[in-house]
């Protein structure tokens, strides 16, 4: 049976998030594909894990056994959010673009998974996992918008979990997102509408192929 770990991170709830709407669409693809399966949710926003600390980041390059108690503690609770992603045969995150970068919750997740030797570079725990990445944002910063130079989430996201866990990403971006809320950008609803109904139905269409991946492997 397949794992999905699937990790929100918007600041608000349900249908008033976009990319948590999104989200919801892949995981129920998903679990309509395979009911048996596991799905592990962390909703970050709600929950958020601890930043990493220097106890934290200096367990990982010491020995357990010379562990003091507040490196142990800290230590254990990074391999606790290791293991979940090492269990996953597929990784959803919800990472909405705020101040042109992801969340502060999901940052504190890959920090604390990040674990040189074991999860990062070329010995890592979790190379070739899938990641499907929905990186909402409220207006457009793709290539050839006076934007595009803000562009933090993807280029960040895909350093980390691609370049440095070697994990597979695929990115879905639901884009001007503030086009009906924002006056100014007013014009660009029939634009923003096109988006979201590409991001629900590319979220759907890849449920369901990574679910035929999984199976295969």
């Amino acid at each position: 049976m397949a794992t999905l770990l699937h990790l929100d991170s918007s600041v608000f709830p349900g249908s008033a998030s976009a990319s948590r709407t999104v989200t919801d669409t892949f995981r129920k693809a998903w679990e309509e594909q395979h009911p048996e399966g596991t799905v592990i949710y962390r909703d970050l926003a709600a929950n958020p894990v601890p930043h990493l600390d220097g106890a934290g980041a200096s367990a990982a390059f010491a020995d357990p056994a010379t562990h003091t108690p507040e490196q142990a503690a800290a230590y254990a609770e990074r391999i606790k959010l290791v293991e979940e992603l090492e269990q996953a045969d597929a990784v959803l995150i919800g990472a909405p673009m705020y101040n042109f970068t992801i969340p502060s919750t999901l940052k504190a997740w890959l920090d604390q998974v990040i674990i040189m030797g074991r999860t990062a570079r070329e010995t890592s725990s979790v190379k070739g996992t899938p990641v499907t990445v929905v990186a909402s944002r409220g207006g457009s910063y793709a290539p050839g918008t006076p934007r595009e130079g803000f562009e933090y989430v993807q280029n960040l996201i895909g350093a980390l979990l691609s370049d440095m866990l070697g994990m597979d990403v695929d990115f879905i971006v639901p884009e001007l997102t503030l086009a009906h809320s924002n006056p100014a950008m007013a014009e660009l609803i029939p634009l923003a509408e096109a988006s979201r109904e590409k991001a629900l139905n590319d979220a759907a269409s890849k449920a369901k192929t990574l679910v035929q991946r999984v199976a295969a492997a």
